[in-house]
């Protein structure tokens, strides 16, 4: 499993670092839990869960903040 779509950081934009933020935390729950049916049937536990939500946002926002500091969106 690649974790790191085409093994870079790099990014044109900021909305696409943001999109690859996301990847790889959707990456990171598939490697975590690599079978596809676990992974659905936890799905309806934490959608419900506005802790879940919240935690998953802020592995997006510590994804992205590395991504924007490899692109140097912050200038």
């Amino acid at each position: 499993m690649e974790l790191v779509p085409g093994n870079t950081l790099i990014t044109a934009t900021p909305d696409e670092g943001r999109a690859l933020a996301v990847k790889l935390a959707r990456l990171t729950v598939k490697a975590t839990q690599p079978d596809a049916e676990v992974r659905q049937r936890l799905r309806l536990a934490y959608a419900e869960d506005h802790h879940s939500l919240i935690a998953i946002a802020q592995v997006v926002a510590t994804e992205y903040a590395t991504i924007a500091a490899a692109n140097n969106h912050w200038r």
